[in-house]
């Protein structure tokens, strides 16, 4: 038991084992991966859409500038502005949030597929455990965190740097701009910065995904022992199969002897092998199969046959085409049918002759 508890994780996890952990919750994922897309989403379609919002909110502002004089503001007509402002934010917005929702359900979609599991919000003693939270706090997944925290604060830091340093020669013409220049200049600046730190942080991520997925394959690998348990529990224990099919071939066998008596004829080799025939003129097509068997259990049916007073007939080549080719049930191939009707007028006349 000491040697089971300490024995090595070396196998890959099964289905099972996958499905469980599933459900749990347990998934490979990445949290970077999912953030880094939502906050592309949203940069690209600020860009892309940049002339819709600006002649969104340049409308927005003339309207409420030009009939500044004229709006009254009371209780009657307070409820509508608000409205009014409510709906032209939501249009404005609406692009933005449209792609973040979007790109947010893909991104998570796109890694570990449609989930949902509760386990996760289950209260535990663990997550309010000291103990458990100082591991948790030195842990290889918390050195981990940390390392990607740094090299993103390093990673824009640098990018937002290079990219300042490189508009140096170019600042000092903005003093000879307008307003609405220098505001696109800084915008356009700006959204290099983003975009080139967004670019690296992707690359974080995509590391960092493979890295969780690492993670998560170590972390439900199995021992050969919980692989052998998991088999017993879902195909059973070999010893138990191994029983109840002794037993349900125990039982088939003493139907197929409690049928013995109800043949016409048993034909045999005459040792090894005993076929009992059963015929039953206008109910049958065909001569049936009704008992079949070798060794001990063709001993067995020869004796319920004389019991029984069932005639034996000994015939070696029809004994051995019907034990080969027929089961239980079976009625007996056309090939057979002269050989067996031959037996059979040979039973019958015998029948007379005892009578």
């Amino acid at each position: 038991m000491a040697d089971e508890a300490f024995e090595e994780r070396s196998e890959q996890a099964t289905p099972k084992r996958r499905e469980e952990a599933r459900k749990k919750g347990q998934i490979a994922k990445s949290r970077e991966l999912a953030s880094v897309s939502v906050l592309l989403a949203g940069l690209f379609t600020i860009y892309w859409t940049s002339a819709f919002f600006y002649h969104n909110i340049n409308a927005t502002l003339r309207y409420y500038l030009r009939h500044i004089g004229s709006i009254a503001i009371n209780d009657a007509n307070v409820i509508g502005l608000s409205f009014l402002a409510v709906k032209q934010f939501a249009i404005i917005m609406a692009p933005i949030l449209l792609a973040v929702f979007i790109i947010a359900i893909l991104s998570n979609v796109l890694q570990f597929g449609f989930i949902f599991s509760g386990e996760a919000i289950k209260p535990k003693f663990s997550k309010i455990n000291p103990l458990e939270g100082f591991k948790r706090i030195f842990s290889l997944q918390s050195l981990v965190e940390l390392i990607k925290s740094l090299l993103k604060v390093a990673v824009v830091g640098y990018v937002a740097y290079s990219t300042v340093v490189g508009e140096f020669g170019t600042l000092p013409l903005m003093l000879q701009k307008g307003p609405f220049q220098i505001i696109a200049y800084l915008g356009g600046v700006s959204f290099e910065i983003f975009w080139k730190s967004c670019a690296v942080i992707l690359l974080l991520s995509i590391l960092d995904y493979m890295y969780q997925r690492w993670e998560f394959e170590k972390s439900i690998k199995m021992t050969r022992q919980e692989i052998k348990e998991e088999h017993k529990q879902t195909e059973g224990d070999p010893h138990v199969k191994a029983r109840i099919r002794s037993i349900q071939r125990e039982m088939a066998r003493r139907r197929m002897m409690a049928e013995v008596p109800k043949a016409d004829v048993v034909i045999t080799n005459p040792t090894r092998l005993a076929v009992a025939l059963k015929y039953v003129p206008g109910e049958m097509e065909a001569p049936k199969v009704t008992a079949k068997g070798s060794g001990l259990v063709a001993k067995r049916i020869k004796e319920i046959a004389r019991e029984n007073d069932v005639p034996v007939v000994e015939n070696k080549p029809l004994a051995q085409s019907l034990f080969k080719h027929c089961k239980i049930g079976d009625l007996i191939p056309e090939s057979l049918y002269k050989v067996v009707a031959e037996v059979l007028a040979y039973v019958y006349r015998l029948k007379g002759k005892v009578k």
